[in-house]
C-alpha cells in the first residue's frame, strides 16, 4: 500500500514521448506538474487528459536551456506542492525535454553545439541539483538519453555526445544520491515517430522503412512504446533498478 501521492515533475510533457510518459505515470495513479516551452495549449490539453484520468496536474512553462530561470521556476513548483499538499517536496524527476539536431561534424557551429549542450546536458545537470533538497527519501530520477549514444548515424554528432554525457551523468548520480535511496536511471529510446526533429522518422517513408529494417522487431518505436517502462521504473516494482540505461528501441542496430 502506498503511504501517500506519488508526484512526478516531467520536463517536456506536452507532446510527443514525454505526453505518452505523462499519461502512463497517471495511470499508474502518479499526480504530475509538467513543464513546455512554447505549446501552452498542448500542454493544456495533455492536463486535461491527466485530470480525466483521475490526477492532479498543471503546466508550467519551462525552457531547459535557460539555467538563470531554474530558481524561479523550483520556487512555482514547491510553492504549488506546499499549498496543494502541504509540503514542498515531489517523487519523481523526469528530465525529457529536448530538441533535435541534425547536422553534420564539419558543418556543425559552436551556436548550434552550445545550444545542444545548454538543453541535453547543461540544463538536466542544473535543473536536477536545484531539484534534489525536494525529491523524497526514496525517490527516482529518470534521465532521457538515445539510441543515438550508443549507435552513430552521421549528423547526430553533437546530440548523441550529449546523451552520451547524460548516460554518464547518470551513474554518478546514482553513486552520490544512494544515501538518500534515490535511484537513478537512463531511458534511452530508439527511433520514434514523433514530430521531433520536424517529424523526419514519422513522415519520411525512407527514414522509416530504414529504421524499421535495422529493428529486430521490425517496425519504428510510437510514442506508447515508451510511457510504460518511465513509469514502470517509478514504480515500487522498479525500485532495485539503479545506475542503469534502460535502451526502448524493439532492438534496434544489436
Amino acid at each position: 500500500m502506498e503511504n501517500k501521492q506519488k508526484i512526478a515533475v516531467l520536463t517536456g510533457g506536452s507532446r510527443g514521448l514525454g505526453k505518452n510518459m505523462a499519461l502512463a505515470l497517471a495511470k499508474d495513479g502518479v499526480d504530475l506538474i509538467i513543464t513546455y516551452r512554447s505549446g501552452k495549449e498542448e500542454a493544456l490539453a495533455t492536463v486535461a487528459e491527466i485530470q480525466k484520468l483521475g490526477r492532479k496536474a498543471m503546466a508550467l512553462p519551462l525552457n531547459t536551456a535557460t539555467i538563470s530561470t531554474f530558481d524561479a521556476f523550483i520556487t512555482e513548483v514547491t510553492s504549488h506542492l506546499t499549498e496543494q499538499t502541504g509540503s514542498p517536496n515531489f517523487d519523481f524527476l523526469i528530465n525529457n525535454a529536448g530538441t533535435a539536431l541534425y547536422s553534420a561534424f564539419a558543418d556543425t557551429t559552436e551556436e548550434q553545439l552550445d545550444e545542444v549542450f545548454n538543453i541535453h546536458y547543461k540544463g538536466v545537470f542544473f535543473l536536477t541539483q536545484k531539484a534534489l533538497p525536494y525529491i523524497n527519501q526514496g525517490g527516482r530520477i529518470i534521465n532521457i538519453s538515445s539510441g543515438l549514444a550508443r549507435f552513430s548515424f552521421p549528423g547526430s554528432s553533437a546530440y548523441g555526445s550529449m546523451k552520451g554525457a547524460v548516460e554518464v551523468l547518470t551513474r554518478y548520480l546514482a553513486k552520490e544520491l544512494g544515501p538518500k535511496g534515490i535511484a537513478v536511471n537512463v531511458v534511452a529510446p530508439g527511433a520514434i515517430e514523433t514530430d521531433f526533429g520536424g517529424g523526419r522518422v514519422r513522415d519520411n517513408k525512407e527514414t522509416n522503412a530504414q529504421v524499421a529494417s535495422v529493428t529486430a522487431l521490425g517496425r519504428v518505436g510510437l510514442p506508447e512504446d515508451i510511457g510504460g517502462v518511465v513509469a514502470f521504473l517509478c514504480s515500487e516494482a522498479g525500485r532495485w533498478v539503479n545506475g542503469q540505461r534502460i535502451e526502448v528501441s524493439g532492438g534496434m542496430m544489436l
